[in-house]
């Protein structure tokens, strides 16, 4: 594998002025998730929505996978986030795919399930620079390619999943047809690993469950209405949720944690130095197995070995001190 340097791999995230006073150019993002899904997901949108000075949140799109149920609570849950940031309504929100890639182009239509995100994500990178982060299956990403293929050269896919080079994961195991159909295209693919059990993946960026009811108490905007949460009772605070969400959930290791896998990829986002990136020939899936491919010319992007104490740090900072995305 290649290491990559910061400066090759994102020329558009550092465009930061000479001068002084001028900040950062904001990232146009689309957030690609199966929000009802664990709860990394609704950390990784609030994240997200704190960090208004960093990006430029087009919308959010949702996915089903199979722990989540059907899609319009995905669709649900991806809205409560948004009212407790008073952005309903104000950041798009859009149903994507129900069902997987396969069983959605068999059916010869592009014009039914998942339609609204596909034709949102298409419509988005026809403006220009446009980073979409996926958290979850990668159908929505994939019927956009397959409706347009200039859809590719418009975009950069970041994708939160993987054991890679090992099997499993669910994200991946969720929708295989549509991970090999975006490695076998020239889409720009970066794969941020989860590898379950190994350090150097986004499985070992972890909270804790007493971190989490000790410093995330009314943090984030006061809602101007109150949501009631997934698993009942009413929340006007997102840090507030955030323990209810871990209140709800099974614990891992001998002090309770919770990975926040999907946060790690907003986090690599706004941060490259927060992990580390290499440069590989873009392997396929057998039968849920990764096979190489060393000959292969098409190259994607590996991130592994997260710095997890930045990444933390930034996240409760964030909680406690937000800057809220502009609307229009």
């Amino acid at each position: 594998m290649r290491r990559l340097t910061i400066l090759a791999l994102f020329p558009l995230l550092l465009l930061l002025s000479c001068k002084e006073g001028k900040s950062v150019e904001k990232t146009k993002v689309i957030f690609d998730t199966d929000a009802n899904n664990e709860l990394d997901d609704q950390h990784a949108l609030a994240y997200l929505l704190s960090n208004g000075d960093y990006f430029d949140i087009k919308g959010v799109t949702v996915n089903a996978t199979p722990s989540g149920g059907e899609i319009n609570l995905h669709y649900d849950e991806a809205e409560r986030i948004l009212k407790l940031y008073n952005l309903s309504g104000q950041i798009p929100l859009f149903n994507g795919a129900n069902a997987n890639f396969e069983d959605i182009i068999a059916s010869d239509s592009l014009e039914g399930d998942g339609s609204a995100a596909v034709d949102f994500m298409i419509e988005e990178a026809n403006k220009g620079g446009l980073t979409i982060i996926a958290v979850g299956k990668l159908t929505n990403v994939a019927l956009a390619l397959k409706k347009d293929p200039t859809f590719a050269e418009k975009v950069r896919l970041v994708w939160l999943g993987s054991n890679y080079p090992e099997p499993g994961e669910y994200n991946q195991n969720s929708d295989p047809a549509s991970i090999n159909y975006l490695l076998d295209s020239n889409i720009p693919f970066e794969m941020v690993t989860v590898r379950y059990g190994d350090p150097s993946g986004t499985d070992a960026v972890k909270a804790l469950q007493s971190d989490i009811q000790e410093k995330m108490v009314g943090l984030g905007p006061e809602a101007t209405e109150e949501i009631t949460g997934r698993h009942g009772d009413t929340f006007s605070h997102f840090g507030d949720y955030a323990i209810n969400l871990f209140d709800h959930i099974s614990m891992h290791g001998t002090t309770p944690s919770r990975p926040l896998f999907d946060m790690v990829a907003v986090a690599i986002v706004k941060n490259p130095s927060w992990g580390e990136a290499n440069e590989i020939p873009a392997p396929i899936l057998e039968n849920e197995e990764w096979k190489e491919r060393p000959n292969n010319t098409r190259k994607i992007t590996v991130w592994e070995n997260f710095d997890k104490e930045n990444i933390m740090t930034d996240f409760y900072s964030r909680m406690e001190n937000y800057t809220l995305p502009e609307t229009k």
